[in-house]
């Protein structure tokens, strides 16, 4: 079983940056990939970027390519997303979640446990 809490979220102006964190419960979070997904009003949830469990490879939704990295730290049991360069269109609900095995993943059916959100928003 894995807890999963996000923080850091907040108000920013365009091309601003946030660092969200992702702290996690259990004894197993390096075991673990873990993921960042967001969902605006009125849009379904969509994927931003995956890491595995190792931190050894990362995966990006192509809107945040060069602007978003996404970061762990096992030890802690921490996820990180550092947000650059924001745009209004970042605007959302941010979550992260966890994937047992050893790969990468995009899709929200692979990820088994999710944090309750933390939302962004970006004026222009």
């Amino acid at each position: 079983q894995v807890q999963l809490a996000e923080s850091g979220g907040g108000l920013v102006q365009a091309g601003g940056w946030l660092r969200l964190s992702c702290a996690a419960s259990g004894r197993t979070f390096g075991s673990y990939a873990m993921g960042w997904f967001r969902q605006a009003p009125g849009k379904e949830r969509e994927f931003v970027a995956t890491i595995s469990w190792s931190g050894g490879r990362t995966y990006y939704t192509d809107s945040v390519k060069g602007r978003f990295t996404i970061s762990r730290d096992n030890a802690k049991k921490t996820v990180y997303l550092q947000m650059n360069s924001l745009k209004p269109e970042d605007t959302a609900v941010y979550y992260c979640a966890a994937a047992g095995g050893i790969g990468t993943y995009d899709s929200p059916s692979m990820y088994d446990y999710w944090g309750q959100g933390t939302q962004v928003t970006v004026s222009s």
